[in-house]
Parts: structure tokens; sequence; C-alpha cells
């Protein structure tokens, strides 16, 4: 096939430290090429030199697209090639409707006055080619995330576009919605539309990838095609992070000790909707040294019972009871919450879990301000301490703990949010996705947190939507579907089918 793109030793350099380094890329037109790497390896640094983010002259080496050398000045210049980018935080307006977003700043227009008449027979166009049955005068507010992503591939489709790239598309949908993306990305394959998609999720790529290229410390390590058969996971593993990972969840002794976290009787409903009951009739423990998992689909409710126990942070007219250690505790308040021994590691990190314009030091130490401060005022040269002791022991990669949250790789942020919590000294900590949006090398090594967490004989809670990562890391696994727990297994007892099959039978 013929190249479409060819991205030749690309090197990008920021102060102190070298992004991108002979970085090389060739992309056939209508192909599916995926790019692999960590956190940090350079994917979207790579990605924002090629749509103009970063402009001609600002990074050395060539791009060739479409049989000509290009300089982009910027992304419109970029995107008048019929180069789209679909970023993993999806850029739509949430009060607009889906036709006023799909041509927000191209709109369909003569002498100044928008013709709604042909704005919405285009978007009706749109919309069928992404499989979206919504109405245009649709707001984006009123649709799930798997749908808004496929408002922001019409969009792509407005523009004529001719190279699609596709960060992370699939990091916050259900696996329906997953898996309708994958299947619209081969149709659009199918219609001649390139495309680039990152992804962590190696079995995705597997699925849809023509060929992958892997990065790894800001340099293109290996090529592989699906046509040779060298596409395969541990493959990739091994050449992202340079090393073979044949155990991809690190060993634990396991040696639960008495009961620590105990919760009967849990009710919770509905923060706006008062007939509607979200959380029924929990009942579940936790003890000493374990990690215990809680599987369900998406919508089952284990974020709201997460967020309901931790300081009631969600939900209204809630009951139930809270023991630590066999004492009742205060949940009432998140402060409480904390006081009385408990960690919360929100699913959305950025939103809830950190203060991405704060740096790394005052994000660790903002959950137990007490523990750096005297008299109510904190002790900057204590604080500075605390957050150097935990980028050692949690392997933060940066080069200074002064540096900004929101210039970290998704891997590092989680640490310095784990980081928060574990500063806070908890007894039992509730982590929901730990791992979302991350790549192998930095889930590794939060398992392996997590392992330490047991072994001082600390109770973890581990939400998660991938059954690999629950049978791999857990002693027993909660079973969870519409608000109630339907079942519970053992670590020798568990698998996908009897996970699946307790969901489908309840």
């Amino acid at each position: 096939m013929t190249p479409l793109l060819e991205m030749r030793a690309i090197t990008k350099t920021f102060p102190g430290v070298k992004a991108l380094d002979q970085v090389n890329l060739q992309v056939a037109e209508g192909e599916i090429h995926a790019i692999c790497g960590e956190n940090g390896a350079g994917k979207s640094t790579l990605m924002k030199v090629l749509s103009g983010v970063y402009p001609a002259g600002s990074y050395d080496g060539e791009i060739h697209y479409d049989g000509a050398l290009a300089q982009f000045r910027d992304i419109s210049d970029s995107e008048a090639r019929g180069i789209i980018i679909i970023h993993q935080e999806l850029a739509l307006v949430p009060l607009l409707s889906i036709a006023e977003n799909l041509f927000l700043g191209n709109e369909r227009a003569a002498k100044g006055v928008i013709d709604w008449r042909e704005t919405f027979q285009r978007t009706e166009a749109l919309l069928k080619k992404v499989g979206l049955k919504e109405a245009p005068a649709t707001r984006i507010e009123q649709l799930g995330v798997g749908k808004q992503q496929l408002v922001e591939i019409a969009k792509a489709l407005s523009k004529e576009v001719k190279l699609l790239i596709l960060d992370e598309p699939t990091a916050a949908l259900s696996e329906a919605d997953s898996q309708a993306l994958l299947d619209l990305m081969l149709e659009l394959k199918t219609q001649g539309v390139t495309q680039i998609i990152i992804s962590h999720k190696l079995n995705e790529v597997r699925r849809v990838a023509d060929t992958v290229t892997v990065i790894r410390d800001g340099t293109s390590v290996s090529t592989m095609t699906a046509a040779s058969g060298d596409i395969t996971e541990d493959r990739i593993v091994r050449d992202m992070v340079g090393r073979d990972m044949s155990d991809r969840y690190p060993a634990r002794a396991r040696n639960p000790g008495e009961t620590l976290l105990d919760v009967k009787n849990w009710n919770v409903w509905h923060p706006e909707h008062a007939e509607r009951q979200v959380i029924r009739d929990v009942n579940f423990h936790v003890r000493k040294g374990e990690v215990v998992g809680i599987a369900g689909l998406m919508g089952a409710g284990r974020t709201e019972l997460a967020m309901s126990i931790f300081g009631r942070s969600y939900g209204r007219n809630i009951s139930g009871s809270v023991s630590l250690k066999g004492q009742p505790i205060d949940v009432s308040e998140i402060d409480r919450a904390i006081d009385a021994g408990l960690a919360y590691v929100t699913e959305d990190r950025k939103s809830l879990g950190l203060v991405l314009d704060e740096d790394i030091q005052t994000n660790i130490t903002l959950a137990n301000l007490p523990g750096v401060a005297k008299a109510g005022v904190i002790n900057e040269r204590e604080e500075t301490q605390v957050a150097e002791k935990y980028r050692g022991a949690m392997n933060i990669r940066t080069p200074s703990v002064f540096q900004k949250v929101v210039n970290l790789s998704g891997g590092n942020q989680q640490k310095v949010v784990l980081s928060k919590w574990l500063f806070a000294q908890p007894e039992v900590l509730i982590l929901d996705e730990p791992t979302r949006g991350i790549d192998v090398g930095a889930k590794f090594e939060i398992y392996g947190i997590i392992n330490d967490l047991a072994a001082q004989g600390k109770g973890v809670v581990m939400i998660s939507s991938e059954m690999p990562e629950l049978l791999g890391m857990c002693d027993r696994i909660y079973v969870m579907n519409e608000g109630a727990l339907v079942g519970e297994l053992t670590a020798e007892d568990a698998s996908q089918e009897r996970i699946m099959s307790l969901i489908v039978t309840d």
C-alpha cells in the first residue's frame, strides 16, 4: 500500500527533556495503524507534531503527507488537509445540540445566516454513517460517553477526513460501546479512511490493526504487521517495556487476617430521583491484608457504592452501618471517613482525584495537611520531604516534585493520587478503576503497590471493569448487578465465565 503519511527522524525537545528522538512512522493509505507505548513514551507528542499543535520549526525531522512535504503551522492547517484528531477528553459542548457541535466553526451558512435545514440534513446523513439514531437537535449532555465518541467521529467525517487519529478512544467506554466503536473503525476502513489508533488495550489493537508501531522512551523501537503474523500481545508488551512480562500480575502471599471493614444493610437512593434506589441491601467485608474485588457491568452501582460509603459523597437517604476493626465508624462526611481510616481513589483522577494545575508536592499532601503543618501553618520544607519520599517510593517519573500534575503521564498521575491517600495513612483503600487509561508497565507497578499495601495489613477494595485484572489480583470477588451483590467467589473458584453467569442469571 502507498504511504499516506511518513514521519522521518522526528525529534522534539522541551527544556531538559527530549520527548522524541529520531522517531520514524510510516502509515499506508487505507490501513488502521496502531501506536503503542507506555505512558510518557511520546505517543501524544508525536501526534501533536503531526497535527501542528507543535508547529513546523519547533521540531527536527520531516513530515511527508499525501505525497508532499508538510509543514503545518497549527491544527487548522492540518485539518484543512484532512487530518483530524479525536482526543481522549472529548471536545464537545454539552449544552449544544449534536448538529451545532458537528458544524461548530464550520457552519453551513450564507451571508452570515446559518442554513438550519442544510445543517440538520447533513447531520442526519453523518449520524447514519456512524450508526446513531438520535435527532440532530439532541443536546450532547443527554448522550452517554459511547455515543459522544461517535458524534466526534461524525464531526471528523463532516470535515472530509482522510487521516483519522483516535487517542485512547475506548478508555471510558463499556464493553458493548467499545465493540461498536471498533466495528465502526473497520467500516470506515472499507470506505478508504486511513486511521491511527493510540490504545493500551492490546486485545483491541490486535482486533483492528493492520500495522503496529511501538514507541519506547521517545524512540520508535519496532513495527509489526498483521499480514506477517507478528502482532501478538506478548511481543507488543515486550517492546513497550523493554523486557518480558510473562506474568502481568506480581505474585503475592495470600494470608488474610481478621475482619477489618464490615458494611451491613447498605441502601442508597439516587441524589436527584427520590423514587430510584441505587444500592440495595449490600453486605460485604474486607479482612486485613486482603484484596477484595467488585465486578459488574457498567451501571451496576459499583462506583455509587464506593462513593456513598466514602463520606456519603453520592446519594441520599443512605442507611446501613460501617464498622472498622469491630467498632462502628462515622462516614457521614468525607473528612470523617478519612479520619476513621478510609481512602477512596476515584475512577476520574483528572476531575476528582487531582488538582491538575498544582504541583506534585501540593497534591500529595492534600488529604493530610495536618501531617505537614504546625498550628495551622504548612511547613513547606517538610511538605517537600514528604513529596520526595513518595516520589521515590512510588517511582513517579518527574524531574521535580514542583512539576505541575497536568504535565505528567496518566500512570504517573495515578501514582500521585495513590501517594496522596497513602500519606493519609488509611486502614482501607477503595480503588475505583485504579489502572484505567495507563499502560501495562505502569499497571504492573501499581499492582506491586497494591500487594505491598496488603502485605502491610491494609484492606483493599478494588473495583475494575477488567475481569483479568480482578482475577489476577483479588483474594475474593463480589459480583454486583443493578445495585445489589449477586454473588461472592474465592480466587480459586472465580473465572470470567462464572462472573458473567452470576450477572446474567440474577
